[in-house]
């Protein structure tokens, strides 16, 4: 994919899916503003920049309406543009519901959806003054199958798909496209945690009997950011390996 000369932020970069996800949005010629918040994005920028591709770092949390507003006025201070938004940044605090605390609820909403959000909105505004951008959200499996002891995340995550699907209406006459990547369960350090029992369960309900690489996830990003799905806007792309079909 050529995105030469395009500008993407993505936030969450700092490991796993959104590390892997600014690498190969790097390797495919775009420029990047990545964010990091409790974890260092360091790694990641240093990996972009061997490559010869520009980078910053805006440490930012996202469930805040000012730092996302402050972020995607670096991008344009330091770039001019906002051509491609992947939010990604997530949590999980995991409990059924009986022993949840409410701030693990308020938390992982905050993050994961109001953070999502408070990134739109910012980037949003460019991009309708642009005429053009692309919009990838980062949602889960279990936002559309649920998941025991996630009732949190899970409806952080089925909330994002309802928010994808109604910005994708409203900014489709602004040659905006808005979609979003539902993982299944995908190597990263949210999953490494997991027993191997747990793990060995998990992939008998896997069709490919696997679980996916963040590069995996990556490419799905590198595709809907390109010219070659400009006519794909309010879409789910489910990538599990066949685990929800």
């Amino acid at each position: 994919m050529n995105l030469h000369g395009k500008v993407a932020v993505v936030t969450g970069a700092s490991k796993g899916i959104g590390s892997a996800i600014a690498m190969a949005l790097a390797e495919d010629g775009a420029d990047l503003v990545i964010t990091e918040n409790v974890s260092s994005a360091a790694d990641t920028a240093k990996k972009i920049e061997s490559i010869g591709k520009n980078v910053i770092i805006v440490k930012t949390d996202v469930s805040r309406y000012e730092d996302a507003g402050r972020m995607m006025e670096s991008c344009i201070e330091r770039f001019g543009r906002i051509d491609i938004l992947v939010n990604n940044a997530g949590i999980n605090r995991d409990s059924i519901i009986m022993r949840m605390k409410k701030d693990d609820w308020d938390s992982v909403l905050n993050i994961n959806l109001t953070g999502i959000f408070n990134c739109t909105k910012a980037a949003s505004k460019y991009m309708v003054k642009q005429k053009g951008g692309k919009i990838v959200n980062i949602t889960s499996i279990v936002g559309v199958m649920g998941n025991a002891g996630q009732s949190n995340y899970a409806a952080s995550k089925a909330g994002i798909i309802g928010f994808t699907k109604s910005v994708a209406r409203e900014l489709a006459s602004r040659n905006i496209n808005v979609n979003a990547i539902a993982p299944g369960y995908i190597i990263t350090d949210m999953t490494e945690v997991l027993s191997d029992d747990a793990k060995s369960e998990l992939t008998k309900l896997i069709p490919m009997e696997r679980f996916g690489r963040p590069e995996d996830i990556a490419d799905c990003v590198c595709f809907l950011v390109s010219e070659r799905a400009n006519y794909i806007t309010g879409q789910v792309i489910h990538v599990n390996g066949g685990m929800y079909m």
